[in-house]
């Protein structure tokens, strides 16, 4: 699953992220709702795990905004530690598919959020991304290409989504970094250490190369033939 989590606890969104991504899902993280309101209307996610108490813009008017003002029907579960009675049916009203309070179990937060993405069953997104004989299923997180399962660490994962998600257009380092470390990425050059494993398992044992380097902007997934017209180099 891809998700995103609204939250401005950091311990919290950290939680998610050692337990989510260790399970193979790929998660996004927005401290504020205003923030979180753009990513849920401009980005395809299978669920939207939701905090009500936010800065900027309450969970609830986030679900309002997302429903009404740009009509996205992503699965939403509100997770806040709110747990009266008129809270919830606040949360339900406001537009929410579900409603866990805290403390929770993260194995209850999976199962919901699976049975959340397995209901909505792909509406108005696009379920599996495809560049040649590339493919990434967003459903099940699982990359092949001319039909060989390739093995992606969660960051390679995140990377060839976006990167598809784009094709052909490039994408900046600056998004890349972005998507993999949020507004805090490391020291040194880390994305081309994860780029370079991401070409080791998508363009290595074959002919054709998908993955190109644009010099001083970023990297694009294209057909050979798209790569070269971009003026796009291998390295």
């Amino acid at each position: 699953m891809r998700l995103l989590v609204i939250e401005d606890n950091r311990n919290i969104v950290a939680n998610l992220f050692e337990y989510f991504e260790a399970r193979g899902h790929v998660l996004d993280a927005a401290p504020d709702g205003v923030t979180g309101l753009h990513l849920a209307s401009t980005q395809a996610y299978d669920a939207v795990v939701l905090d009500w108490m936010l800065p900027g813009l309450a969970g609830p008017e986030v679900i309002r905004r997302l429903r009404e003002d740009h009509g996205r029907d992503t699965p939403v579960i509100m997770l806040t530690a709110r747990d009266e009675l008129p809270d919830k049916i606040a949360g339900f009203r406001a537009g929410a598919d579900d409603y866990l309070t805290k403390p929770f179990a993260l194995p209850e937060l999976e199962v919901r959020l699976e049975a959340l993405a397995a209901r909505a069953g792909g509406r108005g997104r696009k379920r599996v991304l495809e560049v040649a004989d590339l493919r990434l299923d967003l459903a099940t997180l699982e990359a092949t290409r001319a039909g060989k399962h390739l093995h992606l660490f969660p960051a390679g994962r995140k990377l060839l989504e976006v990167l598809m998600q784009a094709s052909p257009a490039a994408v900046t380092r600056e998004r890349l970094e972005h998507a993999l470390w949020g507004d805090e990425p490391p020291d040194g050059d880390m994305l081309r250490s994860h780029v370079y494993e991401l070409r080791r398992s998508v363009d290595a044992p074959f002919e054709a190369k998908l993955i190109h380097t644009l010099p001083r902007v970023g990297y694009r997934i294209a057909a050979p033939s798209e790569g070269e017209d971009a003026g796009a180099v291998d390295a």
